[in-house]
């Protein structure tokens, strides 16, 4: 049985797993870097995973990248520009395989299509929210990267014109709303007082028990995701839209203010058919999207697809 390395690179931890064909995770660790000395961080969450050789590597890591060269410069990992993610990878281990590499949201899409919450979908939208927004398109079954392997750049859509800078250059983005970091301190300025820790976990809580400005902060990141689902499902005719990562375990808090939002924008009926669900897969989705990756490559020795991914 095929065995690879899955490595999941995310704003502020990075995953690591060793996956056998069959999907079953054999190892497993996570780390939290936290945008400090990410290089020991990464070498340390593959060390902890790695106990004999793998047949592939499959790597999903927060964008943008370039997957020809292998290289990434992650929004929230500001030491990290033009960073030799795939050839870093490769060299951590023993036999140094080949390496598949992917946005970070189009692997947890792949996670959820094989072994998550929409094992049917033709035309999903995948949606990690967490420190910062991404996403990743399944179109006629298959994962759809574009040209330069960055399609579904979700977090980059503008929800709001008028609204903050964000680090990639643009007004409004639907990170500097709907990310948890944004979420925190925009519930902080509207007059968010928390009893510990002002993260994101806390913020749910509060939203939880009614806390109006806790509640207004979610209800503004809902607003700018039904923004950016309804722009995605009038391009690509959505069947669903799958949401994981850190800030999808708020739950209702979270998904309520989007179904409300998106009931109140209305539009064409085909651009409002899709629905909208929590991944099944929580933290391992981005890993078994990016293990799929590897064995897709390991099965064929080639990159996957052919004509995007190469490392």
């Amino acid at each position: 049985m095929r065995r690879v390395l899955a490595v999941d690179v995310g704003g502020t931890k990075f995953a690591a797993a060793v996956v056998a064909e069959d999907g079953t995770i054999l190892t497993r660790s996570e780390r939290v870097h936290l945008g400090a000395e990410p290089d020991g961080v990464l070498a340390d969450v593959v060390a902890d995973v790695l106990a004999g050789p793998v047949d592939a590597i499959g790597v999903g890591t927060a964008g943008p990248l370039d997957p020809v060269r292998g290289t990434v410069s992650p929004v929230n990992i500001p030491a990290w520009r033009d960073f030799p993610l795939a050839a870093v990878v490769r060299q951590l281990t023993p036999d140094h395989p080949a390496v598949a590499i992917a946005g970070d949201a189009q692997c947890m899409a792949i996670g959820e299509c094989w072994r998550g919450a929409a094992p049917t979908g033709r035309a999903v939208l995948g949606v990690v929210v967490s420190t910062g927004v991404g996403g990743g398109l399944i179109l006629d079954g298959r994962p759809y990267l574009g040209p330069t392997g960055n399609a579904g750049q979700l977090g980059h859509i503008t929800a709001d014109p008028a609204g903050p800078p964000c680090p990639c250059g643009n007004l409004g983005c639907v990170e500097v709303l709907a990310s948890g970091p944004a979420l925190v301190r925009h519930a902080l300025r509207l007059g968010w007082k928390p009893e510990a820790a002002a993260d994101g976990p806390a913020l749910a809580a509060a939203a939880g028990r009614g806390d109006a400005a806790a509640v207004a902060a979610f209800e503004r990141a809902g607003d700018a995701l039904a923004v950016a689902f309804q722009t995605a499902a009038a391009m690509c005719d959505l069947d669903c839209v799958v949401i994981g990562g850190g800030v999808a375990a708020a739950g209702r808090v979270l998904f309520d203010p989007i179904r409300r939002a998106l009931a109140r924008r209305g539009g064409l009926a085909f651009a409002r058919r899709f629905d909208v669900r929590a991944g099944g897969l929580g933290r391992d989705a981005g890993l078994l999207g990016a293990a799929s990756l590897a064995l897709a490559q390991a099965s064929a020795d080639v990159r996957y697809p052919a004509e995007t991914l190469s490392a």
